[in-house]
């Protein structure tokens, strides 16, 4: 895992969200990673841009070869996750293994996903049906520190804001100006979420927040929505409480839905159903 950082940092981001990609749709079985041609797969919709699958296939080839048939496909995922977290500067956190892979994907459950525009509500009722608190849900979306995003979920903030032709008034000036330059540098531009310190896993993202300098909509809806500035304010005062708050939430997300005991299978190609 430590190789792989070295080589690529932004395996933090993307681990986080295969992460909470399998976990919110149908629990955290590894479903994910399915991707045989005779089954549908949740390769799709919000998805498709979702990587990092040949690192946990690489991690399963070795650990196969070690002691076969012992560890699932979704502990690996959450446990690689909680490596490459602790490798950019985040927490360290015990979280129970055991978890068993699902027998099937969901990609219609895929087009669930909160996106990036929703409401400060919606997103709360999305992570509460998880049985995640307001801490637990701002905590994880506090994940965008090390986050990236393409233009397309933002580039209407930067012009056009609802058909006004003018930019997001919740967006600082100097924001719209630097994101307006990326965007309009090549064909398919992504940037850092957290202005500040992208590579690295802090507190920085929930300050730069409450300076009208989120990135993505839903993000600076968190500064100043009532149900959730006081907690923003929380984490933007102290980074060890983030750090805190986040290891439960990782913990209690990676609790949804698993299979254990009898049920499920482990794979032993994590792209693809055993053959019963």
């Amino acid at each position: 895992m430590s190789d792989e950082f070295k080589t690529d940092p932004t395996i933090t981001a993307a681990l986080l969200r295969m992460h909470f990609h399998d976990c919110f749709v149908g629990g955290c079985d590894g479903s994910i990673l399915i991707n045989s041609t005779d089954s549908t797969t949740e390769r799709v919709g919000p998805n498709l841009s979702v990587r990092g699958f040949n690192l946990i296939d690489k991690i399963k080839a070795t650990l196969e070869a070690q002691c076969p048939s012992n560890v699932s496909c979704a502990d690996i995922i959450a446990i690689a996750t909680r490596d490459s977290v602790a490798l950019a500067g985040g927490p360290s956190y015990n979280i129970p293994t055991g978890r068993r892979d699902g027998l099937k994907t969901n990609g219609d459950g895929v087009f669930d996903l909160i996106g990036p525009t929703a409401s400060v509500a919606a997103f709360l009722k999305f992570f509460g049906d998880k049985l995640l608190n307001t801490f637990d849900a701002v905590a994880l979306l506090g994940a965008h520190t090390v986050g990236v995003g393409s233009c397309d979920l933002f580039k209407d903030r930067l012009t056009n804001f609802n058909g006004t032709e003018q930019p997001d008034p919740s967006m600082d000036s100097g924001l719209v100006s630097n994101l307006t330059t990326i965007c309009a540098a090549s064909a398919n531009p992504s940037t850092g979420l957290d202005r500040s310190t992208p590579l690295t896993f802090d507190n920085a993202f929930f300050g730069q927040i409450r300076l009208k300098r989120g990135v993505l909509q839903l993000d600076q809806r968190l500064a100043t929505d009532e149900a959730t500035s006081s907690v923003v304010a929380q984490y933007a005062a102290d980074n060890d409480l983030f750090k805190r708050q986040f290891a439960i939430a990782m913990v209690k997300l990676g609790a949804v839905g698993v299979f254990t005991g009898e049920d499920g299978e482990i794979r032993t190609n994590c792209w693809a159903f055993n053959d019963n």
